[in-house]
């Protein structure tokens, strides 16, 4: 029982998660950088606060009294999150979503967890070790299973090549996947901060939302920075005021509200999680939220007259499934 809580709070999340990017389907008419600057305040700042001003009165306090060097790094690492976000749309030109997918969340879920273990005191002495070492592993089967799924897939609707610099698309999509595995290992890195949190006499699971508002601060400033860029760049700022953009506005509301409830409720899984919360849970997060996304994708109709590859991807969902449940033991030993 005392495993269910923080297990079951990891699905809510990782359908948060895998629900968020359906509000990108309806962007139009509005330009994705000024979609954006709605969706990150939203996201990042407004929701954000407002849960963790409910769930901690005095959170302006706790932040001040943290650690400044927690804080630091903590705002940093989100931010070079943010610039992971960028090359993520930079790399799917040249290699496809598919693959560019299969390559982000493989080394975001696998370095993300990594990072943290081994800044855990004698990390490889626990009991836990070869348990998340092996769901690690089989993490990343399943989702190179899914992406070459995907491929296959897009092959079958596309035979034209994206671009045929293929070399430099998976470089980008590297450095994409390890800068996105920041994100956790800047919560990581807040724990600092949610200490702090608990010494006011707020409960471990709701101390994980002072970490988040911090990180967050980070992440933000460099979205909304490169979007007002692009605002700038494009000349697109009266696309706010275009008719018909109500639809938009609701979506980059509804996206941003998912958005930060799977990190919320991913933080007080974590936190319930203990010590290697961020190092179980993280991996778990990203693997469930794929299927939750496929789960959306096939209802959308994208796996239509695509047999063979939805077959490929259904192994591929189930290995990612295996590793959860190796993960989840993991932290039972």
């Amino acid at each position: 029982m005392e495993l269910f809580l923080p297990f079951l709070l990891l699905i809510f999340a990782s359908f948060f998660q895998g629900t968020f990017g359906l509000g990108m389907k309806y962007m139009n008419p509005m330009s994705w950088e000024s979609w954006w600057v709605i969706h990150v305040t939203i996201a990042m700042i407004i929701f954000p606060m407002i849960w963790a001003q409910i769930a901690i009165p005095n959170l302006y306090e706790i932040i001040s009294n943290s650690p400044p060097e927690a804080i630091f790094w903590a705002m940093l690492l989100g931010f070079a999150w943010g610039i992971g976000g960028i090359m993520f749309g930079v790399s799917v030109p040249y290699i496809g979503l598919s693959l560019t997918m299969g390559i982000v969340m493989g080394l975001a879920g696998s370095a993300g967890s990594l990072i943290p273990l081994f800044q855990i005191e004698n990390a490889t002495s626990q009991p836990s070790f070869p348990y998340i070492i092996c769901g690690l592993f089989i993490s990343l089967i399943g989702v190179a299973i899914t992406a070459k799924a995907g491929i296959d897939r897009d092959k079958l609707i596309d035979n034209s090549n994206k671009s045929k610099n293929i070399t430099k698309g998976i470089l980008i999509a590297v450095s994409c996947g390890l800068l996105s595995s920041l994100l956790n290992v800047g919560f990581a890195n807040a724990a600092p901060v949610a200490n702090t949190a608990i010494e006011y006499g707020v409960i471990p699971r709701n101390s994980s939302l002072a970490a988040w508002v911090v990180v967050l601060w980070g992440a933000f400033f460099m979205n909304f920075g490169y979007s007002v860029f692009l605002l700038f760049k494009n000349n697109t700022w009266s696309t706010f005021g275009l008719t018909k953009s109500t639809n938009a506005y609701k979506w980059a509301m509804i996206a941003g509200f998912c958005w930060f409830a799977a990190l919320g409720v991913y933080g007080q899984s974590a936190a319930l999680l203990g010590e290697i919360g961020p190092v179980i849970g993280w991996p778990i997060l990203l693997g469930l939220s794929l299927i939750i996304s496929n789960f959306w994708a096939y209802r959308a109709g994208e796996w239509k007259n695509a047999k063979k590859p939805f077959n490929k991807l259904l192994l591929g969902l189930l290995v990612l499934i295996a590793s959860a449940v190796v993960l989840g033991l993991g932290n039972s030993v």
